[in-house]
């Protein structure tokens, strides 16, 4: 049963439900043996009327509270108990002192919107009993009996009509209460999983960053180091088949002493900002035609280098890319191609910059996927500096035809060179 009246707790359960109408019945039965004992025939009739009042409110509702959260059954209990008190205020205007216990019962057991008419009921008790001594034998006496009457009615009616009101009230804070307390348990439930989601985000952005920084110092190393072991061994070997050239024999070891210079310097400078030496004081073509130039001059094979489009600022790591895909590629010219000429072109387009390297050399039947079979790192290196860019690699060969390289990476402008 819902309470009309907010901050009583269980209403029901309470003395001024439970005792009070026994005891105020009590008190008016005591009155009514004083008032009436000159009539026996009227205190008999007052007193059965009061024991019945009593039987009714002990056996339906002190007895059976379990009929308490039955609307139907609390709507009889009050309309007859406001009826005997009726009967009993119309025969003995104390009766209607009974009547704050049928308001307790009106507006503590019936719901709304059937707890009006129980109020309205009661209130016309009360009026009977107040307007005990008007004469209803008159048009004028029936006026000031009904005047009485809604006297009683209306504010009483208005006072169920604000409580229901503030029970509604109450009962939708209440609801707002919970649900903003389960919002609440909700959002630290959301935060303690997102707590842990960044947690495991941040230690698989730290393994991917020790991931990538690996292949990066792979990919330096293979750069810097083994091109110019290669070389030098390259170099070497030739000074070996020259033993009977003395000429040819210095000219090589010269160039393997100038390799291995070159290589220690470039280590130690990547260990130390890990960007090309050829880029310190060049913008990308001219080290690309440095680059070239070292190359031909090494292996004796003619380097065409050609730059195409608007040449513009690109940010480091673009370069740094370009420029190791030709270093890598004409790696692959001196070591497998067996090529009479070379081409490296850079192009600078509306979207996108590529570099391509092409040579005249023996080309092969399928292009090579992944590490090579002798175990070069060189390719690799390749589509993941490119690749890590959102850029492509794409490798073109025919058996007799010779091999093109071509790298092109998007958005290649947009940063001033460090």
């Amino acid at each position: 049963m819902t309470s009309p009246l907010p901050g009583q707790g269980d209403p029901l359960k309470r003395p001024v439900i439970t005792v009070m109408p026994y005891a105020l019945l009590a008190v008016l039965v005591g009155f009514t043996v004083v008032a009436r004992w000159p009539e026996p025939g009227g205190l008999l009739t007052d007193l059965v009327l009061c024991a019945l009042s009593a039987a009714w409110m002990l056996g339906v509702f002190t007895l059976r509270p379990a009929w308490r959260a039955r609307p139907p059954v609390m709507a009889v209990f009050v309309g007859v108990l406001t009826a005997l008190m009726l009967v009993l205020a119309i025969r003995s205007p104390w009766f209607g002192c009974f009547t704050p216990a049928l308001y307790v019962y009106a507006y503590r057991l019936l719901p709304w919107p059937g707890q009006l008419p129980g109020v309205a009921a009661v209130a016309v008790v009360a009026g009977t009993a107040q307007a005990y001594g008007v004469a209803k034998d008159t048009v004028a006496g029936w006026l000031v009996y009904a005047g009485v009457v809604a006297v009683n009615v209306v504010p009483m009616c208005l006072f169920g009509w604000f409580a229901w009101r503030a029970a509604l009230q109450n009962e939708e804070r209440r609801r707002a209460l919970a649900e903003l307390g389960e919002a609440n348990r909700r959002l630290e439930a959301s935060l303690a999983e997102n707590a842990g989601l960044q947690q495991r985000l941040l230690a698989q952005a730290r393994e991917a960053g020790v991931v990538g920084e690996r292949q990066r110092m792979a990919r330096e190393i293979h750069d810097t180091l083994a091109q110019g072991l290669t070389g030098i061994i390259t170099q070497l070997q030739a000074a070996e088949y020259a033993a009977d050239d003395p000429d040819g024999w210095r000219r090589h070891l010269g160039a393997a002493t100038g390799l291995a210079r070159e290589s220690l310097a470039e280590a130690r400078r990547s260990v130390h900002e890990l960007r090309p030496a050829p880029l310190q004081e060049a913008v990308l073509g001219e080290a690309l035609a440095g680059v070239a130039e070292r190359w031909s001059a090494l292996h004796a094979i003619p380097v065409q280098v050609t730059t195409t489009g608007r040449a513009r600022p690109m940010r480091p790591e673009v370069e740094v890319a370009l420029l190791r895909t030709a270093q890598e590629a004409l790696a692959n010219v001196a070591k497998h191609a067996g090529a009479s000429r070379v081409g490296v072109t850079l192009s600078y387009l509306d979207h996108e910059v590529a570099l391509d390297v092409r040579d005249d050399g023996r080309g092969f039947a399928r292009p090579p996927e992944g590490v090579r079979a002798d175990g070069g790192f060189g390719l690799v290196a390749m589509r993941q500096r490119i690749e890590g860019l959102a850029g492509i690699v794409r490798i073109e060969s025919e058996p007799g035809t010779g091999t093109a390289i071509s790298a092109s990476v998007p958005g290649g402008a947009g940063g001033d060179r460090a």
